[in-house]
């Protein structure tokens, strides 16, 4: 039967035992008698919800924080009543009894309640030890680059207590993922599983590169003749370099978006986003004589067209 077993299950449990060891039914058995008494007591506090969430709360102890208050409201005990006359003495049920009655392994505090706690002995305490606790989870900051974040990398990390782990970070990770290192966390103190390890991840802004998303935002300078004649002019991407055509009379602060060449999504890196490239305009600097006389004659051409 499970933990969270129902009330209608415990019920019908209890209704199978009860029948198979009430008194009425064996005659002349005191042992029945005492079994029935033992699986009577164990359904008072399973059946009750509120005795059940004391149990749950404060364990082998949870008779000190609630006041019983009899039977189980739901179900007939008079059904159960044995002749005038009839008296009882009282054992504690084996592992195997208790094991038939709830499933093994289940309620595991509550048992130590009711076999008197671990003075009963080794087998008894083997069989209804507590469940193991996993582990605490570790949470861990980790800071990495655009380029580590394109990519994916490993890390070597030193966690508290200068235990060493190698983390291995996946292509398309952002500012805000969180990453979970299974088993990395710390240990159980009851055997039971290690917890997880927890990274947060925060990427460090780029010099050249903005990132939107899964799109990655860069300003290109472009010289002034490119923009006003046309040209070709190199992009350099994260893994790449590519060549972008600019077309003649291209006006300053234009934006072209390069399709494909942004960051990887994460869990599908073969998807990335994409790349949008600003044009600023690059003013020449340290103008000849020369050059200078020519832009005048420019000038005065567009203020006579």
């Amino acid at each position: 039967m499970d933990r969270n077993a129902s009330p209608e299950e415990i019920k019908k449990a209890f209704r199978r035992l009860a029948r198979k060891y009430h008194p009425d039914v064996n005659p002349g058995k005191p042992e029945a008698a005492e079994k029935f008494k033992e699986i009577s007591e164990a359904y008072e506090v399973l059946s009750d919800p509120d005795k059940r969430k004391k149990y749950d709360e404060f364990g082998s102890q949870w008779q000190q924080f609630t006041q019983s208050g009899g039977r189980p409201e739901d179900f007939d005990w008079a059904r159960w009543q044995a002749g005038p006359g009839t008296t009882y003495t009282f054992r504690t049920l084996s592992p195997e009894e208790f094991a038939e009655l709830f499933g093994g392994g289940h309620f595991s505090s509550f048992f130590e309640t009711l076999f008197g706690g671990p003075g009963r002995g080794f087998a008894e305490a083997e069989f209804f030890r507590p469940r193991p606790r996993p582990g605490r989870d570790v949470e861990f900051p980790l800071t990495i680059t655009l380029e580590e974040a394109f990519r994916g990398s490993s890390r070597i990390l030193e966690l508290p207590g200068g235990r060493k782990i190698e983390a291995r970070i996946p292509p398309g990770v952002k500012t805000g993922s969180k990453l979970r290192l299974k088993g990395q966390g710390e240990p159980s103190l009851s055997g039971g599983e290690p917890g997880d390890l927890l990274l947060h991840i925060e990427v460090k802004p780029h010099e050249r590169f903005r990132r939107e998303g899964d799109d990655l935002r860069l300003t290109l300078p472009v010289d002034l003749f490119t923009l006003l004649l046309g040209g070709k002019v190199t992009v350099p991407a994260l893994d790449r370099t590519v060549r972008l055509d600019i077309p003649p009379g291209t006006k300053n602060g234009r934006v072209f978006r390069l399709k494909g060449l942004g960051m990887p999504r994460l869990h599908h890196p073969e998807e990335r986003g994409d790349l949008y490239v600003q044009v600023e305009a690059v003013l020449p600097e340290h103008l000849s004589d020369q050059e200078k006389e020519l832009l005048s004659q420019w000038r005065r051409l567009r203020g006579a067209a």
